[in-house]
């Protein structure tokens, strides 16, 4: 037990030294903190004052800031429905009351929804280095990036597989046609009902700027689907909003959101109604979605055609009154592209109406369009008898400058 005190308190003694042992280092550490802090700032001060931005406007290296990445909100999208002429002849469709107000009334014009990030090189200057041999000052010739670039090919054309792309189209459009007669086996719908749901897929299609391949797509969609299945006209808006939602998350950069395409429909229809119509087409449909649309067709016959912009766009004017017409459906996608062609040369009337070179390009004869080309041209005489009737969605877009007002043009 002695033993015991004795260790008790030496421990305590030294326990004692320790601390007054510290408290005597204390000031030494703080002096030292002091000299630290002050080398710390003059090495500061001497390493602004090398990197001191000078009279002469030239930037050191401390002022370069690192490239950021700034993020992408995607715009307010606001699409309506039928306007009031329609509004009547879209409430058999859809699940929306007659008394409810339209949205396509107060909607305002939305922003292009292909925003996305942008990946290219800012629009700099590059130099050469032309010092010739012997010399002291260096030689900069300035060279633009825009025709640095120029120069370069185009890789995104593919040229090389375009004559492989044709033939895999042409031989590959008659396996995914919807059935020409399948509205005879419906029975809650008409052609009448299919021209409405067409003429306001337009109309959104136009208001959210999207692709025209996304248009074609969805009435593809759309017909393959109800070649398959019977539906009530209820759900007619419904179907094609579904469509037109697969169809844009294909070939949009940036395509609409889920709660973009409820919206639309004026609150008809829920998130959960789309996301399982969307997997009841899939399902029905194979998964087998993109297939050859006039789309697909339209640019290298056009080319090869030799359009212009105007002529361009009276061509694409048929083409978008014959998705309204039903009976458009019994045609081939590149035949029904070829006939518009045909049609927009008389109409513009060039000496050969369609020659050698366009049957080649085509593979159809000027006898194989006849038909077709005029059943286009019945539509756009009513169109513009009519400027548009009722369904106007088609006879607005095409009369606007974007596409050469050609809807209210003069042949």
């Amino acid at each position: 037990m002695p033993e015991f005190s004795a260790h008790t308190k030496a421990g305590a003694r030294g326990l004692l030294e320790t601390h007054r042992s510290n408290a005597q280092q204390q000031p030494s550490l703080a002096a030292r903190k002091g000299l630290r802090s002050k080398q710390s700032g003059a090495f500061n001060e001497n390493y602004q004052s090398e990197n001191y931005q000078g009279p002469a406007g030239r930037l050191e290296t401390n002022s370069r800031r690192r490239p950021t990445l700034t993020s992408h909100t995607s715009s307010n999208r606001s699409c309506g429905g039928i306007r009031g002429g329609s509004a009547g002849a879209m409430a058999d469709i859809t699940n929306v009351t007659v008394g409810r107000a339209s949205l396509a009334d107060k909607s305002k014009p939305i922003k292009a929804s292909h925003q996305c990030f942008s990946f290219q090189p800012p629009a700099t200057v590059t130099t050469r280095d032309l010092t010739p041999a012997g010399a002291t000052a260096p030689l900069t010739e300035v060279v633009s990036l825009e025709k640095a670039l120029a120069v370069l090919p185009d890789t995104q054309l593919v040229q090389e597989y375009v004559p492989d792309i044709i033939n895999r189209l042409f031989a590959n459009e008659a396996l995914a046609l919807p059935q020409a007669d399948y509205m005879d086996h419906q029975t809650d719908i008409t052609g009448k009902m299919r021209m409405i749901l067409n003429d306001w897929l337009i109309e959104v299609h136009m208001k959210y700027r999207l692709a025209t391949a996304t248009l074609h797509l969805a009435v593809n969609l759309i017909d393959r689907y109800l070649s398959k299945k019977q539906i009530t006209r209820k759900m007619l808006q419904l179907i094609g909003v579904a469509a037109m939602f697969i169809a844009s998350k294909f070939e949009e950069i940036n395509p609409p959101e889920l709660r973009d395409w409820v919206y639309i429909t004026d609150g008809a229809y829920t998130k959960d109604d789309v996301l399982m119509t969307e997997c009841d087409m899939l399902q029905t449909l194979s998964f087998k979605i993109v297939v050859p649309t006039a789309a697909h067709f339209f640019d290298q016959l056009a080319d090869a055609n030799g359009c212009d912009a105007v002529h361009r766009s009276v061509a694409q004017y048929l083409l978008e009154l014959g998705l309204l017409d039903i009976r458009v459906l019994q045609y081939k996608p590149s035949q029904v592209v070829a006939a518009a062609l045909l049609l927009s040369n008389e109409l513009f009337i060039r000496s050969a109406a369609w020659p050698e070179a366009m049957i080649q390009q085509s593979r159809h004869s000027e006898q194989m369009l006849r038909v077709c080309a005029e059943e286009l041209r019945q539509l756009w005489k009513a169109d513009r008898a009519g400027a548009g009737g009722q369904l106007q969605a088609v006879h607005k877009k095409f009369s606007t400058p974007q596409y050469h007002s050609v809807a209210t043009k003069s042949f």
